[in-house]
């Protein structure tokens, strides 16, 4: 193997795992473990922080360096990249535009022409539709990113739902997407309790330096944001069976209007179902977005919801006017044609 290409086969492997021993790349590009020793010599010459450590456990790992060296793609990760690229474009994070089409453009120059025109198909296809909710600053993206990442507490300038401007000292664990907004799962030392914010509303990150213990009950991050978002806030909550699967009822309740659970069979014998929890201001509203599931359903709770959905039904029920033995209107089709 020539030994450029052999370098090049080297960065491969090394991107594709944490550690490799000498012997195991020696094995993988089929020379010995001293050509490995220059060839790794040769990819810190242009860069690449290639570091190694003797003894059990030890080997050779990419680790960060000062600068940015070339990335080698395969065929599906280029096209993963490319597309990301072009959604990045019009997202829902400030500032990213500009930069995710400069580096979709140096993409484009070197990849492959069959994977150019695989890319282009998607591209071509996808309208980007800007969203009207307030774009994330990528700088408290990042700000956030670290502190997640080193279980470091930070104090956040939050607005909150009615418009006041608060202060929060917080534990932070995830950062979650669901539809075009992005949040912060945290545990509230004030409050001594979980609690979900949008990072829209963040002001400010202040981080402290100070690294907490993770807790042991750390709730599953998308339920707990989901449930936060679609259920926890409104004054009126309900909690229905629906007589069809889940892939079906999201369809009509997406991830942002409602959490949706498939129930066992062991639990509902009588064919696919699923509980649908969502929430609304009144529970007129709450009827209204219920009466769009796709199939029968039983109230769970509130004992109120049901009067609302009975008037509902009575309303939409006259809307349709009588209606003859064949699902014929007679008053348009009495008199033939």
């Amino acid at each position: 193997m020539p030994t450029t290409q052999r370098v090049l086969g080297l960065l491969d492997l090394l991107q594709r795992r944490a550690v490799w021993t000498g012997p195991e790349l020696a094995a993988e590009l089929g020379v010995t473990t001293r050509s490995v020793r220059r060839d790794v010599d040769r990819l810190r010459d242009l860069g690449y922080p290639v570091e190694s450590e003797r003894g059990a456990g030890g080997g050779y790992r990419l680790g960060s360096g000062r600068r940015l060296p070339p990335l080698l793609l395969d065929d599906r990760e280029a096209v993963a990249v490319a597309i990301a690229l072009r959604l990045a474009a019009g997202g829902a994070v400030a500032g990213v535009g500009e930069h995710a089409l400069g580096a979709l453009t140096k993409l484009d120059q070197v990849m492959p022409g069959r994977l150019r025109e695989r890319v282009a198909d998607v591209s071509e296809s996808m309208v980007a539709v800007p969203g009207t909710d307030t774009p994330v600053e990528p700088e408290l993206l990042m700000e956030l990113g670290h502190a997640v990442r080193g279980s470091e507490q930070v104090r956040l300038d939050y607005r909150d739902r009615a418009g006041r401007d608060t202060e929060r000292r917080v534990e932070p664990y995830r950062i979650v997407v669901l539809g075009r907004r992005w949040y912060l799962l945290s545990y509230d030392l004030e409050r001594a309790d979980w609690r979900t914010f949008r990072l829209d509303r963040i002001r400010a990150v202040h981080r402290s330096r100070w690294r907490f213990t993770p807790r042991p009950d750390v709730p599953d991050p998308a339920t707990h944001v989901q449930h936060s978002v679609t259920t926890a806030p409104y004054e009126h909550r309900a909690s229905v069976v629906v007589q069809a699967a889940a892939r079906d009822v999201l369809e009509c309740f997406p991830p942002t209007f409602g959490t949706v659970t498939e129930l066992r069979p062991v639990d509902h014998p009588d064919g696919p179902a699923c509980r649908l929890e969502t929430g609304a201001a009144a529970l007129g509203e709450l009827a209204w977005y219920l009466g769009r599931l796709p199939a029968p359903f039983v109230v769970e709770s509130p004992d109120g919801l049901r009067e609302h959905l009975a008037a509902l039904a009575g309303r939409l029920a006259a809307a349709a006017g009588p209606v003859g033995p064949h699902g014929d209107d007679p008053a348009t089709t009495a008199g033939g044609n």
